[in-house]
């Protein structure tokens, strides 16, 4: 199966919109990563992983503040890190791309406590993992961690997770104006507040966690962890299948204490118990919490072994579906204490085998295409850390 998913996306194709090709989710930046990782093995070639490389930063690269870790300057450079991977390839066109990042960094951290001062609220754009914040702080954090772009990252971050005023009420820092699909609702007067990693607070929380493994701290850092796994246990939903956490909360719920939410959606990296879960676990492994850690890692094993959420998935995505769950749960199997969880991974990977399939995944990119689904098959095939680093964009790693 794995050779059928890299035998479709053997040539780059045209770009359908320009600058498509420098996005992670869906361009030749994020299936270059795909063969830069079988390069780095030796399952692939050099010259093919440079013809992605090449397609992907083909025309002139963005560096807008509506870029960020999937797509323009941050993606290219994630993309060529990868490659990199600790020697000297791409060097100079690493540092070229290096120094728009940082630029891009300190302007958008700028502009995010700019917003912060004056009591407007957040956006998905300004922090989230695919656009925001959060995930050119990820990138910072593997290329350059003691860089002031980065500090200043991790600093916006601390400062997110202070309280805010709306409409005269107090509200997470990280409440957004807008709902789920960044529009204006009926359904969600006055925003909401998000819990997924992909564009909630469980985001930054991993940024937060890793920085602080790795010894690169901030005044507040450890505050800020706090602060965010307390709204986690505060939110924490009691079942006989095990905890969940929503989605998402509404003003309404804030108010009552009590989530819209009737029950846990499908167990995916983006929004469900995974990442959640994952995010726990690391911040329970940054602050040196034993019995935490085993709580959150309890917590995945049980959702795993409930057949309700398990058959929720429909997809060999690595967003919402099969790839990104195995990719999750590998991950935290590696760092647990709780010895089940690799228990579940064999069963994942047939799974994961099963709806790979190149005739079900049709559509390019990382996100939600064949490369995302080829990539955490490497991984079941391996069993070990990816070369490239590749799952460093979804703050699991």
């Amino acid at each position: 199966m794995l050779d059928r998913l890299v035998q479709r996306l053997s040539a780059p194709h045209p770009p359908n919109a320009p600058g498509e090709g420098q996005s992670l989710a869906q361009g030749a930046a994020g299936t270059a990563l795909l063969h830069i990782e079988r390069a780095h093995t030796r399952q692939g070639t050099w010259d093919q992983a440079h013809r992605w490389i090449t397609a992907a930063t083909t025309g002139q690269v963005s560096a807008a503040d509506t870029t960020g870790l999937f797509l323009g300057a941050p993606a290219i450079a994630f993309m060529l890190h990868a490659a990199a991977a600790g020697t000297s390839r791409y060097a100079d066109a690493l540092s070229t791309v290096d120094h728009h990042v940082s630029a891009l960094a300190h302007r958008r951290v700028h502009n995010a406590m700019s917003r912060i001062h004056s009591g407007a609220l957040a956006t998905f754009g300004e922090y989230d993992v695919f656009y925001g914040l959060t995930g050119i702080g990820a990138y910072l954090l593997h290329r350059d961690p003691s860089s002031s772009a980065l500090q200043r990252v991790l600093d916006y971050l601390v400062a997110l997770t202070r309280p805010v005023m709306a409409n005269g009420q107090t509200r997470p820092g990280w409440w957004v104006a807008h709902d789920p699909h960044r529009r204006t609702s009926p359904h969600f007067p006055g925003g909401h507040g998000n819990l997924g990693v992909a564009h909630g607070i469980t985001g930054p929380l991993l940024l937060l966690s890793q920085a602080l493994r790795r010894g690169v701290t901030v005044d507040g850092h450890q505050e800020a962890i706090t602060t965010i796994s307390a709204h986690l246990d505060h939110w924490q939903q009691n079942t006989d299948p095990g905890p969940w956490w929503p989605e998402h909360l509404t003003a309404h719920d804030l108010a009552t204490g009590t989530t819209h939410q009737p029950g846990p959606t499908r167990p995916s990296w983006c929004y469900g118990t995974p990442g959640i879960a994952r995010a726990g676990q690391l911040a329970a492994l940054a602050i040196g919490d034993t019995h935490r850690q085993r709580f959150f890692e309890c917590a995945l094993d049980r959702c795993l072994s409930d057949p309700v959420q398990v058959e929720r998935l429909t997809d060999a995505s690595l967003c919402h579906g099969w790839a990104g769950l195995y990719q999750t749960v590998w991950r935290m199997a590696r760092d647990a204490t709780f010895p089940t969880l690799a228990d579940h991974l064999p069963r994942l990977a047939a799974q994961l085998l099963r709806h790979a399939d190149p005739t079900n995944v049709t559509a390019p990119g990382l996100l939600e295409g064949q490369a995302g689904a080829a990539l955490p098959l490497i991984t079941s095939v391996e069993d070990r850390e990816p070369v490239s680093g590749w799952d460093a964009c979804l703050l699991i790693d």
